[in-house]
């Protein structure tokens, strides 16, 4: 079998097997869901009260050399299964499902969340899993486990920006880099500034993307570039990249009416917020999206500095 049929034969046992995860993907049919339509693109909110568990968690480094960590074998519940991808990652169901198939995909040794050593791999499993978008989040944006490289993926189509990228590119796209092998498009659409990078190439793609991690390693002035990023292969690959400038809006940390316990990560930057609690799915509107991507997402004058950077790489690709 393919790696992609041995997943899913996969997700369809541990349903049945573990109820913990049976138990959550039944809630998902009955999750209430909400739209908001903007200038060309739509963004929905799901109310998923399981996520509570990876909005709400504690990701200070005290707290996390404080846990144990629930990705690591020895940690591990027994009924918890998986599937291996070469020697190095393993393919685990993940117990608190968003899309109706959901994949933690967790590194064999406990090692931190570091793109740039990973992102072949990244790469390679989106190419090996044609059926699912394959996400990753950075330390600072969004992974629940920081101490512990993984990625995560779900079914195709849960997320509208899947079906917009042609309108997008169309409507807000800058292409910046165009040559046979990679073409990259720059996109502000008013909520978000990201780049969507489609190659045939995978070499071409981790040369721009080690170039592009490095520079926004220098830009933030961190030791792990802030991002977001998805992914996924139909005779070639489209990967899109969220630079980010910060990691949780203010009104994550208020409290009282003015709290809204949203963290955005890949999904969200997808198009598909996901709020646990209740009360925050019936109150944010439109004014609240707009307000918590301008915090979150690359500032205008990173964007602006970050395309320039990207135009002067048009001279390496045509060495």
């Amino acid at each position: 079998m393919t790696l992609q049929e041995r997943a899913d034969v996969l997700f369809e046992d541990q349903k049945t097997s573990w109820p913990l995860l049976g138990a959550n993907w039944e809630k998902l049919d009955g999750a209430q869901l909400k739209q908001f339509d903007f200038d060309g693109f739509t963004i929905r909110v799901q109310c998923n009260p399981k996520r509570i568990v990876s909005s709400a968690a504690k990701v200070d480094k005290v707290s996390i050399e404080n846990r144990s960590c629930f990705l690591c074998r020895e940690n591990r519940p027994p009924e918890e299964k998986n599937v291996w991808f070469g020697d190095d990652y393993e393919i685990l169901c993940n117990p608190f499902p968003i899309f109706r198939e959901h994949f933690t995909i967790a590194k064999a040794d406990h090692t931190p969340q570091v793109i740039e050593p990973e992102f072949g791999r990244f790469l390679e499993l989106s190419r090996a899993l044609p059926d699912l978008a394959l996400f990753y989040n950075a330390s600072n944006c969004g992974a629940s486990a920081p101490d512990h490289m993984h990625f995560q993926a779900g079914s195709r189509g849960f997320m509208p920006i899947e079906e917009e990228i042609s309108s997008l590119k169309g409507q807000y796209g800058q292409v910046l880099l165009e040559h046979s092998a990679i073409t990259v498009t720059a996109v502000a659409d008013g909520l978000r500034r990201f780049y969507i990078v489609e190659s045939d190439s995978k070499e071409r793609l981790e040369k721009l993307g080690m170039g592009a991690f490095r520079f926004l390693r220098e830009l933030q002035r961190g030791e792990e570039p802030m991002i977001n990023m998805l992914s996924w292969y139909r005779e070639g690959w489209q990967v899109l990249l969220f630079p980010r400038d910060k990691h949780r809006p203010w009104q994550y940390f208020e409290e009282g009416k003015r709290n809204i316990l949203l963290s955005p990560a890949s999904v969200d930057m997808g198009g598909a917020l996901i709020t646990p609690l209740e009360k925050d799915f019936q109150k944010i509107n439109r004014e609240d999206i707009e307000d918590i991507f301008s915090q979150v997402t690359f500032s205008a004058e990173h964007f602006d500095r970050m395309n320039e950077y990207i135009k002067r790489k048009l001279e390496m690709y045509d060495q």
